[in-house]
């Protein structure tokens, strides 16, 4: 059996920028994207804090160390800079590699900078 379970997770990721003419889904810096190793083009939840809002996107590498974190295209609806988002992403995991799962989690300050591993 297969079982869904955190991999990655980006908390406190503050909203930079938003553009609403973008195709869609969220910039993130690639630096913060290595740190929990979301990829480009991975299926990601975002929860954002502010506004109470959930929604699916994809993650798109932004320029290393700029500390993007831009909504685009339908995602600029759902957020406005300065908003603290909760980006999760999730893997198949098989019974057998349960007990060892451990996901990547960073705590991030007001300026997207790391600021502790949660666990």
């Amino acid at each position: 059996m297969l079982r869904t379970l955190l991999h990655a997770k980006l908390h406190h990721l503050r909203v930079t920028q938003a553009d609403k003419e973008y195709l869609g889904s969220l910039t993130i810096d690639e630096d913060l994207m290595d740190a929990v190793g979301i990829v480009t083009y991975e299926k990601i939840l975002v929860a954002n804090l502010d506004s109470a809002q959930r929604f699916e996107t994809y993650a798109i590498p932004g320029p290393r160390g700029s500390r993007v974190a831009c909504l685009n295209g339908g995602a600029a609806y759902m957020g406005s800079p300065g908003d603290r988002l909760i980006v999760m992403a999730f893997a198949q995991v098989d019974d057998a590699e349960i007990m060892n799962h451990c996901p990547k989690v960073v705590r991030l300050d007001e300026n997207n900078t790391i600021i502790a591993k949660a666990y």
